[in-house]
């Protein structure tokens, strides 16, 4: 059962990898894997019941991460509809690519720790569609945003899932998480641009405005201001909102939506339905990368059944026993966490070591933070930042392999050597 759920793994990322030479969408080919591995599972398990039982619990996890990420995309898309982005996109006034490739990695690198990962993609990924008009600039730009992204989530206690796992575990502590995680984070980041830049050089092409093709701007500033103010402090209300509540982050990009729904519908009431409709949540809930969102539940399927099974104690067991080393296993999850979530692999090391055994704020702890956080980067469905940015500018596995995964490897070795000298020195 174990080795046929791996193969249907195995067959079903290569799919996803080879998408444009299949001319299958990946959602589809996500769908199909995630739903396969639970059907062997139930099929060779006589207690049918404890099956349903998991997956009810694995699929109510996973649904805080479809929920969030059904909310922030909504968001993104009604600051979108009332050109909200151009209070932003306005001041930034350089065409040159190192300058641009600079401002939004260092943007996203800062942003990520205050939101999170997901939804600083998803901005800034948003808000390089309206300064760049050439694909392959957004997309290199984009693998820029997914490495400043994941890197700047590690070193904050909300700036990752993962962090926070271990942060709600007590493995770990806010200020020493960002003492010591803050610089190799920063590594992290630098690397990867310092040599993306000897490439990535010339001018770059913006976007035609509606303004220049001599219409007017779908909303008035008034309006733009409101509803992008709002926006952005629903955004940065939502951590604050799940330290407060204890409630997990879904929660509270729901409430904000609903705000937002509210907020809309107030300035938008003297409008007829006809003007009134573009402004609209539900019309944002039409714009949104539905594929996507399958893409990202098929995925996860297949890895909770990969958890629900045992495979990924199995690998942490295996890695324990044979590598002994804690800097070899701490990078070896983190280069696992490229190909399978970093969630469940986090949650299987938790299980594995007690506070007993590692006590709160050990070196292993801020180096799995550090390893699971960063790793996801060198693989495109690597993060769910990743998954985000290729949903939005369907970019291709293979293309980000080529040209933006090895600068993520070498990111993520820099800044883990980084860390481990820092440890032995201090």
């Amino acid at each position: 059962m174990s080795i046929l759920i791996l193969c249907i793994f195995v067959i079903g990322y290569a799919g996803i990898a080879f998408e444009h030479k299949l001319h299958i969408n990946k959602a589809a080919t996500a769908l199909v894997t995630g739903v396969l591995c639970w059907t062997v599972y139930i099929l060779f398990v006589p207690d049918k019941e404890m099956v349903g039982e998991q997956l009810s619990i694995h699929l109510g996890d996973l649904s805080q991460i479809l929920f969030f990420l059904l909310g922030a995309m909504t968001i993104v898309e009604l600051i979108d509809a009332h050109d909200g982005f151009e209070i932003i996109t306005s001041r930034i006034k350089t065409t040159q690519k190192r300058k641009i490739l600079w401002i939004v990695s260092i943007l996203a690198f800062f942003l990520s720790a205050i939101l999170d990962n997901l939804t600083t993609t998803i901005v800034m990924v948003s808000l390089v569609r309206k300064l760049v008009a050439d694909k392959n600039d957004r997309w290199i730009l984009a693998g820029a945003i997914i490495i400043a992204a994941n890197a700047g989530g590690v070193w904050s206690p909300i700036g990752d899932v993962t962090t926070t796992m271990l942060w709600i575990g007590n493995q770990i502590t806010a200020a020493n998480i960002i003492l010591k995680l803050f610089i190799p984070g920063v590594i992290c980041l630098l690397v990867p641009i310092i040599i993306l830049r000897f490439t990535f050089k010339g001018q770059f092409a913006k976007p035609v405005a509606v303004q220049e093709m001599g219409g007017e701007s779908p909303s008035n500033n008034k309006e733009r201001i409101i509803v992008f103010v709002t926006g952005v402090m629903v955004l940065l209300m939502v951590p604050v909102f799940k330290t407060i509540t204890h409630l997990p982050p879904f929660m509270g990009i729901l409430m904000g939506l609903g705000l937002m729904w509210m907020i809309t519908e107030t300035i938008h009431s003297n409008k007829d339905e006809e003007d009134r409709k573009q402004f609209t949540v539900s019309y944002a809930l039409r714009k949104i990368d539905t594929p996507s969102i399958l893409f990202f539940l098929g995925i996860l399927l297949a890895i909770s059944a990969l958890e629900a099974t045992g495979q990924l104690h199995h690998a942490a067991s295996w890695m324990d026993d044979h590598l002994k080393n804690q800097n070899t296993i701490g990078l070896s999850i983190g280069l696992l966490s490229a190909v399978v979530d970093n969630v469940p692999l986090v949650a299987a090391t938790q299980g594995m070591y007690g506070l007993d055994v590692y006590p709160t704020d050990h070196y292993f702890w801020e180096l799995l933070a550090y390893t699971t956080g960063t790793g996801g980067s060198i693989l495109i469905i690597g993060s769910a930042a990743g998954v985000a940015a290729m949903g939005i500018e369907k970019i291709d596995f293979i293309w980000y392999l080529k040209k933006i995964g090895w600068l993520a490897l070498i990111g993520y070795l820099a800044g883990a050597a980084f860390y481990i000298l820092q440890h032995q020195i201090l």
